[in-house]
């Protein structure tokens, strides 16, 4: 297949990688195996989509919209309670946002809560945001194609079975952190009673 170079497709993947992130973009990993995207491209892309999405949820988190949320008790304390674990490992933190699905937007709120500097948040945010599309890629587009034929794995199945266990990989990493991260916490994510 010819390689697809229009800047809309690459729009696309931007705004996909702001707004939800891995699967968008392993999707898009996987048609630069099959060589329908461009791997520059992509990454590009991805790197700013991932970006503009994290930061997004840190600057808005950091004027108004969150005195208005300190209003609400139970918002106050998650943000507290993020904002304590934020503090001990600032850059630590900065630098998990991407890594982190289902945690993301809860981090970047704790990193404006904590007060995280704006200038050390993106700066740390747009590193890890090239190392995500770097390493998503590598391993959907090439890793796992050129491993999985060792194994009998091949054809498209060497495509999809990288982005699957990935995005598998990606769902379990965001249970335990939640659970690390804000404990007395159920499997439903509302605070369990300490009253019982």
């Amino acid at each position: 297949m010819p390689a697809v170079h229009g800047p809309l497709v690459y729009l696309v993947i931007l705004l996909a990688a702001a707004v939800e992130g891995e699967v968008a973009y392993v999707a898009a990993a996987a048609l630069v195996a099959h060589g329908v995207l461009d791997p520059a491209g992509v990454i590009v892309a991805g790197t700013f989509g991932a970006a503009i999405g994290d930061q997004f949820y840190f600057y808005l988190l950091r004027g108004r919209l969150r005195r208005w949320l300190d209003r609400h008790e139970a918002i106050a304390r998650r943000g507290r309670q993020l904002a304590w674990h934020v503090r001990r490992r600032e850059v630590a933190m900065v630098l998990l946002i991407r890594f982190a699905p289902g945690l993301r937007i809860a981090l970047a709120a704790a990193c404006a809560y904590a007060g995280v500097p704006p200038l050390r948040f993106t700066v740390l945010n747009c590193a890890a945001s090239v190392v995500w599309a770097v390493a998503l890629l590598v391993l959907v587009a090439w890793v796992g194609p050129a491993a999985l034929p060792a194994i009998g794995i091949s054809g498209w199945w060497s495509v999809l079975v990288p982005p699957l266990l990935l995005l598998l990989l990606f769902r379990y990493a965001a249970r335990v952190e939640q659970r690390a991260l804000i404990p007395g916490l159920d499997e439903h994510d509302e605070p369990v009673s300490s009253e019982s």
